[in-house]
């Protein structure tokens, strides 16, 4: 339990947020400016967002984290919780960090300080303070279980605080659906318009020209358009039956509206850039100038930057030398290596044997795979 320095009798810790009053959470700022606190599932709703979330949480779950000194921790890290597998854990992990900024992981551990099992927090379950003397945070919790309920003054060393883009020094972060409230806001308002004009298009279905028509007043023109409907749908698409002094023309959805449906795309890119990613990864086209290589690149760049902010604070909190190991999620079925190591091998960089070695450390070869035979020597006649 950390010592408060308690002066002139000032509270001995205060709220840490963007601006020092705001209680932390996930928020989205509306088209007002007004800050609005969502849930995950209000956002996920937005299938841009759920594919990129998908995509870059789930990689990023595939990521091996080593701990290079410390084994049991190497070991802990796979499987740290008790309710879900390893990889749910970090997939809800990550895709708290990408949605909110920041996540939070709760350290259940001994009298002796080790870790026995970690448990994912909500950022509405968590409240972070800086104490008085500026030395470091601390945490108020509040868990789902009745026998545990109210966590206070928890200490940082018993939490894990992943964050990304800070504006007070990275002692909270910001959500990256901040940036896109105005383009979430008008991709709202287009899906709405879209609808209308869908639905418009088919409650009208064509106009009814009546021939000497100023010669019917509004309600008898009303009673005639009933009419004909009636008729049209006990016709149960057989042909329509017109006298001479009336003509039907069948209405066909405009090009506009066509093009409004088009325009709803845009938005997928803005959500990609965002996250940093290519807009590939969203709805499949981007740019089709760039080269997969580059595409690649761009997207093994991004998980880097997530997967570094992970590294940075399992170091801090747990004292090991971890590392992000991103093989897994480049090169999944293990081809780009071997080619790789057969370029290196060939080239004279590392002999044959090396390269076998290396292909069994990554497990594209089997550990008990035989030796290869050397070749005989061509006989000289």
């Amino acid at each position: 339990m950390p010592i408060f320095n308690v002066q002139n009798k000032a509270a001995p810790f205060e709220p840490v947020s963007d601006n020092f009053n705001d209680v932390l959470n996930f928020a989205v700022a509306n088209s007002n400016g007004a800050g609005r606190y969502v849930s995950a599932d209000e956002a996920l709703q937005n299938s841009d967002i759920y594919s990129v979330v998908m995509q870059l949480a789930g990689d990023l779950a595939t990521i091996n984290f080593r701990a290079n000194n410390n084994p049991r921790m190497d070991a802990f890290i796979d499987n740290p919780s008790a309710t879900s597998n390893g990889h749910s854990f970090w997939t809800a992990v990550f895709a708290q960090l990408l949605l909110a900024g920041e996540s939070f992981v709760y350290r259940w551990r001994n009298v002796n300080g080790v870790d026995l099992r970690w448990e994912a927090l909500r950022p509405s379950q968590v409240q972070a303070f800086l104490l008085s003397d500026g030395s470091g945070l601390i945490y108020n919790l509040s868990f789902d279980e009745p026998d545990i309920g109210l966590m206070e003054a928890v200490p940082a060393s018993d939490l894990l605080h992943f964050r990304l883009l800070s504006k007070n020094g990275g002692m909270t972060a910001i959500s990256p659906l901040s940036a896109l409230a105005n383009e979430l806001n008008i991709k709202n308002a287009n899906n709405k318009l879209t609808l209308d004009a869908l639905n418009q298009a088919v409650t009208a279905p064509g106009v009814l020209k009546v021939n000497k028509g100023g010669l019917l007043n509004a309600n008898e023109k009303a009673a005639r358009s009933r009419e004909f409907m009636k008729q049209q749908s006990i016709s149960n698409g057989g042909p329509i039956v017109l006298d001479d002094l009336e003509d039907y023309t069948k209405l066909e959805v405009q090009s506009n509206v066509a093009q409004l449906l088009s325009q709803t795309d845009w938005t997928a890119k803005q959500i990609a850039k965002v996250y940093g990613i290519p807009d590939t990864f969203v709805n499949g086209q981007g740019d089709q100038q760039s080269s997969v290589d580059q595409i690649t690149g761009m997207y093994v760049k991004a998980l880097n930057r997530y997967a570094q902010s992970a590294v940075s604070e399992l170091n801090i909190k747990c004292r090991a030398d971890f590392e992000a190991d991103l093989w897994p999620v480049i090169d999944p079925m293990g081809s780009n290596f071997a080619s790789s190591a057969q370029a290196m091998a060939k080239g004279g960089i590392i002999d044959n044997t090396q390269a076998v070695w290396l292909l069994k450390n990554t497990g594209y070869l089997p550990d008990d795979m035989p030796d290869a035979k050397p070749k005989p020597a061509p006989q000289v006649v």
